[in-house]
């Protein structure tokens, strides 16, 4: 057994506690750790370089205390603080009801408590203090504000830049109805943006630990005192301005001019630019017989569109509403302006809708034909669904409804049949889409007529005035070298035309033209 080992005494005592004394030298190369066998503590021993520490097994000195590491002795001197009695009675006073103070917050009362029992801790004066004589912290927070007021008025009157704002205000700052802004608020130089930006004081800054948010607190109440002290001098030498009238019906135009250029309104209209009904009613007479002399769109368009601009900001909306809207609308597909006419039919919908009297049933029926021209399916069923059983039956209807049976069908044979029937001005409307269909009715009879046909069936069944009309469309689409002039007829080479006007097909009904689509 090593010599460093203990023996076993005869009393029965364990080798783990019986060892042989052992003494470091002056100096160690190395830091002895107590290393632990068990969950009993070793006892500290005089022979460790430590004060009040010793190696595992040594033996601690009798008459020597154990001390306490300095970290543990300052966690237990703080959580085992001992608050004088006085100092209890204090904070329950601060928070009694009848010592309440409605312009300090219990924010600001926590705050200033904590500020001052910490100080005095600090200072050792924690049981010197008369705590029952000592102030309330309402009455420090209201001195601390006065204190910073006078700084603030003394600091006005040397620089051109008075107190600002330091925080975005909030509803809490209004609670006493005082809704109106400080005196000094028209004068302040900074920008609007600057009252929303924190700007702490720099004495404050180095005064308080939370140097920003109780600087910009205190500056806050700073300048709400500054305002209620200067109220009575504010309301009697400043007037806030009232303001304009606004209002909120429609307005009554005074202009008596009849023509008016179209312009749009970037600023609320001036009853001075706008013409009233019975002008309106004028001008839409000498437009109707300017557009039947001369014929110009662009200015005619140009016109309307002011027309129409007065009925709305004057909020007109009656049977010359609809007449002017209809007019405009038949004018805009006389010239194939697709989206000019899609604006009126917007319009006349919601004008019908509201149970103005019109030509609702003509215009029902453009809109299904419109709704075929822009392959809107949804738009379609939508509009077929309002119809009612009536109007169904109703001449311009009925005939919408019958060109997308036929189109639904492929019978184009019939599809041109309604096409040189069509009521109304319907037919501007197919005119935007028949040019596809006669793609499509080509394509099938290249398919059923072989090897040729004649020139006057292609005009006879896709609906063509003349056979020039027709042989001006096949050579439209490239396809000049399948007309030939015989002795009796023009033929047509149907067999060698289908691979050209399917192609030509294709592209037709791959590209729709949705301009102004409702």
């Amino acid at each position: 057994m090593p010599g460093w080992s203990a023996t076993q005494q005869a009393t029965g005592v364990s080798s783990q506690t019986q060892q042989v004394p052992y003494s470091y030298a002056a100096n160690p190369a190395f830091v002895p750790v107590p290393v632990r066998q068990g969950f009993s503590q070793y006892a500290p021993s005089t022979q460790s370089p430590y004060p009040g520490y010793a190696p595992p097994g040594a033996t601690a000195h009798p008459s020597m205390p154990i001390p306490t590491p300095p970290a543990v002795q300052t966690e237990q001197s703080k959580s085992k603080t001992d608050w004088p009695e006085s100092v209890r009675r204090y904070v329950q006073r601060s928070f009694l009801p009848q010592n309440d103070d409605s312009s300090v917050s219990r924010a600001e009362v926590e705050a200033k408590l904590k500020e001052t029992i910490g100080t005095a801790k600090e200072n050792g004066t924690l049981y010197t203090i008369n705590w029952d004589d000592m102030p309330l912290p309402h009455a420090l927070v209201k001195t601390d504000r006065d204190a910073l007021y006078s700084r603030g008025i003394n600091a006005s009157s040397s620089s051109e830049n008075p107190i600002v704002n330091p925080r975005k205000r909030k509803s809490s700052d209004f609670a006493n109805g005082e809704s109106k802004q400080p005196p000094w608020h028209n004068a302040n130089p900074r920008p609007s943006l600057g009252d929303r930006i924190s700007h702490p004081s720099p004495d404050k800054r180095s005064s308080f630990d939370d140097t920003l948010g109780k600087s910009s607190k205190f500056q806050k109440e700073a300048a709400n005192k500054r305002k209620r002290r200067f109220e009575n001098e504010y309301k009697a030498v400043y007037r806030s301005p009232s303001p304009t009238p606004c209002s909120t019906g429609p307005i009554i135009g005074t202009s008596e001019v009849l023509e008016k250029r179209y312009l749009r309104l970037t600023a609320p209209p001036v009853p001075s630019n706008v013409r009233p009904e019975t002008v309106l009613r004028q001008t839409l007479d000498l437009l109707k017989k300017k557009w039947r002399k001369e014929g110009n769109y662009s200015y005619i368009c140009d016109q309307f569109k002011s027309m129409r601009q007065d009925l709305t900001v004057q909020r007109i909306k009656n049977d010359f509403t609809v007449l002017v809207y209809e007019i405009h609308a038949r004018i805009a597909l006389e010239k194939g302006d697709i989206g000019e006419y899609n604006q009126c039919q917007t319009q006349l919908r919601s004008l019908y809708a509201v149970g103005i009297k019109g030509n609702d049933i003509e215009f029902k029926a453009y809109r299904i034909l419109y709704f075929i021209h822009t392959a809107n399916r949804t738009g379609l069923n939508d509009t077929i669904a309002d119809l009612t059983t009536a109007e169904k039956e109703e001449r311009p209807i009925k005939h919408a409804l019958q060109v997308r049976s036929a189109l639904a069908l492929g019978n184009y044979h019939r599809f041109f049949q309604l096409y040189l029937d069509t009521p109304n001005m319907g037919a501007y409307l197919m005119d935007m889409f028949v040019s596809r269909e006669r793609l499509a009715a080509m394509c099938n009879i290249c398919k059923s007529y072989k090897p040729d046909v004649k020139l006057r069936f292609i005009t006879e069944e896709l609906g063509f005035e003349s056979d020039a009309d027709a042989a001006q469309f096949i050579i439209d689409n490239n396809g000049q070298h399948l007309l030939q002039d015989r002795a009796e007829n023009i033929m047509f080479l149907s067999a060698q035309a289908g691979q050209l006007f399917e192609s030509v097909r294709s592209e037709a009904f791959r590209k729709v033209d949705i301009k102004g689509q409702i």
